[in-house]
């Protein structure tokens, strides 16, 4: 990529970066998520919500969203979106679901301890 801000997948790096740009309930998400340990899943669940928000998989290095890099997308992105915090919520709570469905066993033993 040819932008030093953009990567792959969404970047929980860019996560603290969203936190001020909705209510409370969203605060709230967010603080969560970045006061959680790397891969939890609250951090994974709040990634593959971005992901799937974003539209990362369809990113390329030559797409506008990549040249703006991901922090300007990922605000674009929590700024357009229709629903309310609540609804935000919820899509993290059944992202994070997934996750823990996804997730072998015995590395949920470990992310919960």
């Amino acid at each position: 990529m040819y932008q030093s801000d953009t990567e792959i997948l969404f970047p929980m790096r860019v996560a603290p970066h969203l936190r001020d740009l909705r209510g409370s309930m969203w605060q709230a998400t967010v603080d969560r998520a970045c006061n959680s340990e790397d891969a939890s899943p609250e951090q994974l669940a709040l990634t593959l919500v971005m992901i799937r928000l974003a539209g990362c998989l369809t990113c390329h290095p030559h797409s506008y969203r990549a040249i703006r890099g991901c922090t300007s997308c990922a605000k674009a992105t929590i700024r357009r979106f229709g629903g309310e915090d609540e609804d935000l919520e919820n899509l993290i709570d059944e992202a994070k679901v997934e996750v823990l469905a996804t997730v072998p066993q015995e590395i949920h033993v470990q992310i919960d301890d």
